[in-house]
């Protein structure tokens, strides 16, 4: 073969014609040859689109008149403008009724986790007002419903009162609240804006899997206080300190309350359970909260409960979203609980959220953006923080009631906000007889969902190391606190990436008798060792992280195979398979030429196979510097590469 200025001619020295013409041989053997050339300007714009627009989404711009591009563009920040012109009567009616059912659940469960987060009542239903019509205008989902969640209603609390009592200082706990809210939403915008959503994925499957377990055991044990009664009450989230606490104040218990809070809990249960068999009756499950609000409000109204040790909501002040601009908190002393607050609670939601809406796209066969679904959580949070809300996101519980009650469009949200508005302005006197304790019913039974045994168990099965992550996920979430547990998962699943990059995959294969396929020997009985030839196969990139790994691995396996008695035919050549290396930096490239030196050392030959793409360029590159591999040591294939060295191949003496 002639060589060219784009490739290297593995045949053109002194012994190819040697080796095309041996006996029993065929010329079978081809170029290996460098990818096209391209600038550095063009590489670097290549990489920085697959890092931050992977999914094109200038795709649909291109060709289109100027005019037509600014309405797109327009679309693109507001989808609201792209399903309302085809809004029907018909696809009102669905979204009423989808409307009209989640706002059953969140009126309640907005209340419930305004407490959870240690902030007045009425801030959990500002929550449900303001931030889902804010999500209608730029969120891309049909399903999300939007609201307080239970997680980061207990992060945000629990983090805060490190910093103030908000017992004794209200207001300046609101202001936290209001301030963390405002960076929450800053930080997740911004990862939408400037496409860096990838992050959120450093929190896998195991890792949530075990989070949302521990966190949903930490937030029902918290609700023993409203079950039993109790005043006094431990501020830690610990399962430790909490049943410390519930044991030495089993005095304050009242039977009333865990009377009242026994009976609606089994009812709450009692729903779910049914919604859970039969599916067609969702809608039971979801009015059950609002139907529990309802019946232990007029109980304790028309029998005087409440003095009888069962302690309810108060007086509610009536109205809606009062501006919050002039409460937000700036001030050095409590900056840092705030920014770090909200980046927690911020990538929390955020991932709860995004998980959601594609749970529920994939479900009905649509998709949505990533990156857009972050920009509108965010805006959303930011909107919120300015008018009396605290963190919010897509729900599950209400996502799913959502998309049982057959929503079509994010119109949903718009009613659900309404009939809270509705609320807002007419209903609040009616919660003032609201037991607590029905209150802490509603949050136990919402956060059973977030307990996946079933997912536990599949991971297990499939992979034990991501099942340790899940297991210390949970026990740091139930034994330390929700953050160091969630630090703590963070913390193992990058170590295991770590340890993936440093001690890569590397194989020793042999052959498939009678193909031309090489397979690792100790996965595949049929695969045989070749004669004169170890051949390894590195499964990873090639990088400063792990070529002193490489390098000994190397040796290493060189050495035992020398070692080995009973060989007909003594080691010569090492061939290297380069086909699953998609990258090398210079380290790597100082590791083949301090390999060569190595290998050279024990008399042995170094092969290069099917380096691909970026590897080959650099390959050449080197080699056009230090010149430290011949045209003869790169081949296309194993096969071709053992074909040709054979005839070399000298007998053990």
């Amino acid at each position: 073969m002639d060589g060219e200025h784009n490739g290297i001619d593995i045949c053109n020295d002194d012994n190819s014609d040697q080796r095309r013409h041996s006996p029993g041989m065929e010329a079978v053997v081809h170029k290996v040859v460098a990818p096209p050339k391209q600038s550095t300007v063009k590489k670097i714009k290549g990489k920085l689109k697959e890092t931050f627009f992977p999914d094109d989404p200038f795709k649909c711009f291109k060709g289109q008149p100027a005019r037509k591009k600014w309405l797109l563009a327009v679309k693109y920040f507001f989808p609201i403008l792209d399903w309302v012109p085809h809004y029907t009567l018909s696809l009102f009616k669905s979204d009423l009724l989808s409307g009209l059912t989640i706002a059953s659940l969140a009126i309640p469960q907005g209340i419930s986790y305004a407490k959870l987060a240690s902030l007045p009542p009425i801030i959990g239903l500002y929550s449900s007002f303001v931030p889902p019509l804010v999500y209608a205008v730029l969120g891309s989902s049909r399903d999300l419903a939007v609201g307080p969640v239970s997680i980061a209603s207990l992060i945000m609390g629990a983090m805060l009162r490190q910093a103030v009592n908000p017992s004794t200082d209200p207001t300046l706990f609101l202001q936290l609240a209001f301030t963390s809210t405002l960076f929450a939403g800053m930080f997740q915008a911004s990862l939408g804006i400037i496409r860096l959503g990838f992050i959120i994925d450093f929190l896998s499957k195991a890792t949530l899997v075990g989070f949302m377990a521990g966190a949903a055991i930490i937030v029902a044990l918290q609700q023993l206080k409203g079950l039993l009664g109790i005043t006094h009450f431990t501020k830690e989230m610990g399962i430790v300190p909490v049943m410390i606490s519930v044991v030495r104040t089993r005095n304050e218990w009242s039977w009333q309350t865990v009377l009242m809070g026994t009976w609606f809990l089994s009812f709450l249960l009692l729903t779910r359970h049914l919604s859970i068999k039969k599916p067609k009756l969702f809608w039971v499950s979801a009015g059950a909260p609002l139907a529990s609000v309802i019946i232990s409000t007029l109980f304790v109204f028309f029998f005087k409960a409440q003095d009888y040790n069962i302690s309810v909501i108060g007086k509610l002040k009536s109205g809606l979203n009062g501006p919050s601009l002039d409460k937000l908190l700036f001030d050095g002393t409590y900056l840092g609980i705030t920014m770090k607050t909200g980046l927690i609670t911020g990538i929390i939601s955020l991932t709860e959220g995004v998980a959601v809406g594609r749970t529920f796209a994939s479900l009905k066969g649509y998709q949505i953006d990533g990156n857009k679904e972050m920009m509108a959580i965010g805006l959303m949070n930011i909107v919120g923080s300015c008018t009396s809300c605290y963190v919010t996101t897509g729900a599950f519980s209400r996502s799913a009631v959502n998309h049982n009650a057959g929503c079509k469009t994010p119109m949903s949200n718009v009613v659900m906000a309404i009939t809270v508005m509705v609320t807002l302005l007419l209903l609040m006197p009616l919660f003032a007889y609201t037991p607590n304790v029905v209150l802490a019913a509603i949050i136990i039974v919402a956060v059973i969902g977030l307990i996946d045994i079933q997912a536990a168990y599949h991971i297990y099965k499939m992979d034990k190391v991501d099942f340790l992550v899940c297991i210390c996920a949970f026990l740091g979430v139930i034994f330390i606190s929700v953050q160091e547990g969630l630090a703590i998962a963070v913390g193992l699943s990058i170590f295991r990436i770590l340890l993936q990059i440093t001690r890569p995959k590397i194989e020793i294969l042999g052959n498939i008798q009678g193909t031309d396929i090489y397979r690792n020997l100790h996965h595949y009985r049929e695969a045989k060792r070749i004669p004169g030839f170890i051949i390894l196969s590195v499964e990873a990139p090639i990088n400063f992280a792990n070529t002193n790994y490489l390098n000994e691995r190397i040796r290493r396996w060189i050495e035992e195979e020398q070692s080995a008695e009973n060989r007909a035919t003594s080691l010569q050549y090492t061939i290297l398979d380069l086909s699953s290396v998609i990258a090398v930096d210079t380290n790597g490239l100082a590791f083949f030429m301090d390999l060569k030196k190595t290998i050279a050392k024990y008399g042995l030959e170094l092969v290069f196979v099917n380096p691909v793409g970026e590897v080959m360029e650099k390959l050449q590159r080197a080699n056009e510097l230090h010149n430290f591999f011949g045209t003869d040591s790169l081949f296309l294939t194993i096969s071709e590469a053992v074909m040709s060295l054979s005839s070399f191949i000298k007998l053990s003496p």
